[in-house]
């Protein structure tokens, strides 16, 4: 049986892999401040963006998105304004995305990606 953690790091890594297969960069993975910590930050054109991965052992995405809470998007856009403020990046263009995975044991993961993800 695969442990939560290393769960967490293949859909982490399943989602950078996604993102850049969408044309972002990466810029930076598990950064942390005594906020929390945001899983990936990713540049595509003008935009930072913050991005929360959830994974869940399952055949769907719904409980992975089940787990965004009102309180989680709340550290999120916490974490975010952190991170501007300390890259000195307050006057860039940014937002808050959450990638949902479905690790499937016999199949490839499903990966859904929604943006602006404070905003729902």
């Amino acid at each position: 049986m695969i442990t939560r953690k290393t769960l967490g790091q293949r859909g982490e890594q399943a989602a950078a892999d996604y993102l850049k297969n969408q044309g972002y960069s990466m810029v930076e993975t598990n950064w942390r401040c005594s906020h929390g910590e945001i899983d990936l930050i990713a540049r595509r054109d003008a935009t930072l963006v913050f991005v929360e991965v959830r994974t869940r052992q399952a055949n769907n995405t719904e409980w992975a998105f089940e787990s965004i809470t009102p309180a989680k998007q709340k550290r999120l856009q916490t974490l975010a304004y952190a991170y501007l403020s300390e890259h000195h990046l307050q006057h860039i263009a940014w937002r808050v995305d959450i990638i949902a995975i479905a690790w499937r044991r016999s199949e490839p993961p499903i990966i859904e990606h929604v943006e602006n993800g404070l905003d729902w």
